[in-house]
């Protein structure tokens, strides 16, 4: 698992950089198949481009890093693919879903949820209780990013590759076509992000230190994980 998880960081972190890289060679999005600088944009980004033929107002270009970009963007995609698939599998062997993340029937009541949301609210720190269990609320969340957001994300992805709308033409249909999918997969990277932001914010207020030696060393982040 700890190997799992840096290795996705580190993808992740590779994708984060060079997707935005390649989305300011042409910050406009579309929905359908088609969309290019002539085509009225669904909704544009009010940054500047890498690209002279992309209209965004602004009177300059950025330099293009669109050619590595795109390289290192699938090299890294590939990576956390592959991860992902290494991770489902030793969670479904292991039952490490169904341990640690599979939420019970009591914890989803109304009353139990709203506790942790308003603590979560008020930024407090979990108490030792908590310190060695994810509450329902990670439970769901994780269980969101694992089974749905990543792939979605990967998902989208492919179907904006000409080999796939070629070879699978329904993964790419099933989106509306290949800006469509383009569209959508920025939405949800957007959502991955602010999960990866609220993820921070919970392993500084738990510990940033105890956390993260944990994470590397594979020991218990406080003594009564112990137990």
């Amino acid at each position: 698992m700890r190997a799992t998880h840096w290795i996705t960081t580190l993808s992740f972190l590779a994708l984060l950089v060079t997707g935005v890289e390649i989305l300011i060679s042409h910050p406009r999005f579309y929905w359908g198949e088609t969309g290019n600088a002539l085509t009225p944009p669904l909704f544009k980004l009010p940054v500047p481009a890498s690209r002279a033929t992309v209209p965004t107002g602004y009177g300059y270009v950025l330099p293009d890093q669109n050619g590595w970009s795109r390289y290192l963007h699938f090299q890294s995609a590939w990576a956390a693919v592959f991860t992902g698939l290494l991770y489902v599998a030793w969670g479904v062997f292991t039952g490490h879903f169904r341990r640690n993340l599979l939420p019970s029937a009591s914890s989803l009541s109304l009353r139990e949820l709203s506790a942790v949301i308003a603590g979560h609210l008020r930024l407090r720190p979990p108490g030792a209780d908590e310190a060695g269990s994810y509450n329902v609320l990670q439970r769901v969340t994780y269980l969101l990013v694992v089974f749905v957001l990543f792939p979605l994300v990967i998902w989208t992805g492919l179907a904006m590759s000409p080999a796939i709308a070629s070879a699978f033409p329904a993964a790419v249909t099933i989106w509306g076509g290949q800006q469509s999918a383009r569209t959508l997969h920025f939405f949800i990277s957007i959502a991955l992000v602010l999960f990866l932001l609220v993820h921070l914010v919970m392993v500084c207020l738990s510990g940033f230190r105890n956390r993260v030696r944990a994470m590397i060393t594979g020991r218990p982040a406080f003594p009564e994980e112990r137990a």
